[in-house]
């Protein structure tokens, strides 16, 4: 299973932190040569045929009612059929494949964007920016965070003052960053900023510039966001864990065996436990 499907699928920021910070736990697939990953960086992502391709797996009663429910819209009132169809793909999707978190992620962008409601257009922006740090594949990155960036856009159009709609493009062009275009991550470091500045205590922001620093390989300033967002909300297990990382990649291996233990004893999730004794064994 993918690490973006793990994450949906268990529907917990603790099963997100174990990937970005411990890496893959499934196992590995094979490389693909150098030619090909180039060639697939620099695709375009065709949802079309990455559904079709899913509903060949399906069983012909399942395929049956995905068809029925493709074609549902014939004349009426399209628009809010459309609606509704676009919902009953999108939980189809979610509740009855294995593989099935694009087209679900897709089917709830495509409601979003006809329904043009802050709510929902944020809802489907925040399920593909939730799932970015977990994709590895560079063409389904890019098209996944352009599709984020879209609906954050949507969403800014109708509240332009929502300063969590703002923080949560510029984690676009963070986390949507394919190594291609390294100032990306700066824009979007630039545009939460924005909201800092006027409000130096909004912690999601303060969290998403830590993590920003993480990208950026600025780790010094990771580091002071992180401490701040612990301050506030000493609960916060991602920032914990984020800070166990960030002095780790700094050579503080000290601090880093106390920011992860601290992580450590705030959760009972086994598969996160075994993580950071793992990663505490290696800082020995």
């Amino acid at each position: 299973m993918k690490k973006q499907q793990v994450i949906v699928a268990l529907s917990g920021i603790v099963i997100l932190v174990i990937f970005y910070f411990f890496g893959n736990t499934t196992p590995p697939h094979k490389k693909p040569t150098q030619t090909t990953t180039t060639e697939t960086a620099r695709q375009s992502i065709d949802i079309k045929t990455i559904l079709d391709a899913e509903k060949v797996k399906l069983s012909p009663s399942k395929l049956s009612s995905v068809n029925r429910l493709e074609n549902a819209v014939v004349r009426g009132d399209v628009k809010n059929q459309q609606i509704a169809a676009d919902r009953q793909l999108a939980e189809f999707w979610k509740d009855s494949a294995e593989n099935g978190f694009l087209a679900y992620a897709y089917y709830t962008s495509e409601a979003a964007k006809l329904e043009n409601s802050e709510k929902s257009l944020t809802f489907a922006a925040q399920l593909f920016l939730n799932n970015l740090r977990g994709q590895d594949n560079p063409a389904l990155k890019s098209w996944m965070s352009t599709e984020s960036r879209d609906l954050f856009e949507r969403a800014e159009v109708i509240n332009p003052d929502n300063d969590s709609t703002k923080i949560g493009l510029g984690a676009t062009y963070i986390f949507g960053s394919t190594g291609e275009n390294p100032a990306d991550v700066m824009k979007g470091i630039q545009t939460i900023l924005e909201v800092t500045r006027r409000d130096s205590l909004n912690m999601y922001a303060q969290l998403m510039l830590g993590l920003g620093g993480m990208e950026s390989g600025q780790y010094d300033k990771a580091i002071g966001r992180l401490l701040k967002v612990v301050h506030f909300d000493p609960g916060n297990l991602e920032a914990i864990l984020s800070l166990g990382e960030a002095y780790e990649k700094t050579g503080n291996n000290a601090s880093a065996k106390l920011w992860y233990s601290a992580a450590k004893k705030m959760t009972t999730n086994q598969e996160l436990i075994d993580a950071i004794d793992e990663r505490l064994k290696s800082l020995k």
